[in-house]
């Protein structure tokens, strides 16, 4: 089904929240030249140490600094409570059940589009903006769709795949139709300081120089060594922490003298087990999915487009509805299996339907 890509209307007040990186910068400045009101906002969302982008302190400096070059105001709301009770507290609890989270999503549909929106909604602006990747585009029957961004590199659309009607007609995504070179041209005409500042990195709140994610779960939780078994039973190696393994893994499974390279298959928590196989072990013609959410309503069945990853590849599976809300992913061709916990989003051509958490 194809869509068509919603147009700005220049009128209005508008949210923009600014990360303190490029994008964002830029939204804020295409949509003060269509026309609109703008602010600029931006969320602080870690109290702890962060190099690595969206929390930080210095990234908050230099949201305020672009929000001065670009003659806006420019406020600071501290959601840090929200952060910690919906993403930092089940990435925790995630790892201890073996799941494999995705914090991003998780901060997005509790955090940005929800507690933002809400703040936004009472202070009067008209319409939200950011500074991800992605399109609205209308449907013929009227309702509306997240659409994967003009550079195919850069989409984001996959981690936005929850955003609803409610939300889809309060957002503008002004360098969804740029690629990531035309927005960084952008801001150096516009003389922005951050013009050619990194893209930040996936996990705001752990820190490499802190030690990364193992350390940052050993201060949260107790984490447990592993026994790494055959696919027979017999024991081949080890792991030191059983909740850091996810299904697919290769490294650090201590396996040395089996021959070709073998993988995690599978992760018993409980158990303190890891079981692993040769790639073709990772193979599977079915995946089931939990925890549907839908642009506007639930796909009939059919083949569609899936995305398990951030910037993982589409492949195709037939759905059809499964037992207690689910889905059930057929797999037009063998796909290797999906760890539990992590994000899978059914896109139709270039737009997203919606998605689910796979289920173990």
């Amino acid at each position: 089904m194809s869509g068509t890509i919603a147009s700005a209307a220049g009128s209005g007040t508008v949210a923009v929240m600014m990360s303190g990186g490029v994008d964002s910068a830029v939204a804020a400045a295409l949509l003060l030249e269509q026309g609109y009101a703008v602010v600029g906002v931006t969320m602080k969302l870690w109290g702890g140490e962060s190099d690595s982008g969206c929390c930080s302190v210095s990234d908050v400096d230099d949201a305020r600094r672009v929000a001065d070059q670009l003659g806006i105001d420019h406020h600071v709301f501290n959601f840090g409570d929200t952060f910690d009770e919906f993403v930092v507290d089940p990435y925790v609890a995630a790892h201890g059940q073996g799941l494999t989270p995705n914090p991003c999503i998780e901060c997005n549909r509790h955090v940005k589009f929800d507690r933002m929106l809400a703040r936004a909604d009472a202070l009067g602006f008209d319409a939200i903006a950011t500074g991800h990747h992605a399109r609205v585009a209308t449907m013929p029957g009227g309702g509306l769709r997240l659409a994967r961004g003009a550079d195919a590199a850069k989409d984001q659309s996959y981690v936005l795949y929850m955003l609803d009607q409610s939300v889809l007609r309060r957002l503008l995504l002004p360098v969804g139709e740029m690629t990531k070179d035309e927005v960084r041209s952008h801001a150096s005409r516009l003389g922005l300081r951050i013009a050619s500042k990194p893209d930040s990195q996936d996990v705001c709140f752990i820190t490499a120089a802190g030690g990364g994610r193992p350390a940052f779960l050993t201060e949260r939780m107790p984490l447990t060594p592993g026994t790494v078994v055959d696919r027979s039973g017999a024991t081949v190696g080890s792991v030191d922490a059983v909740q850091l393994v996810t299904i697919g893994q290769r490294k650090g499974l201590n396996t040395a003298g089996q021959g070709e390279p073998v993988y995690a298959i599978d992760v018993d928590v409980p158990e303190a087990r890891v079981t692993v196989g040769r790639k073709a072990d990772l193979l599977t013609d079915v995946t089931s999915i939990g925890r549907l959410e839908w642009a506007d309503q639930a796909p009939v069945a059919g083949r569609y487009g899936v995305q398990i990853s951030a910037h993982g590849r589409v492949a195709e599976a037939e759905v059809e509805p499964g037992p207690d809300d689910t889905l059930e992913l057929r797999w037009v061709a063998p796909h290797n299996k999906v760890a539990a916990g992590q994000s899978v989003v059914l896109y139709e051509a270039e737009t997203v339907i919606g998605g689910g958490i796979a289920l173990p």
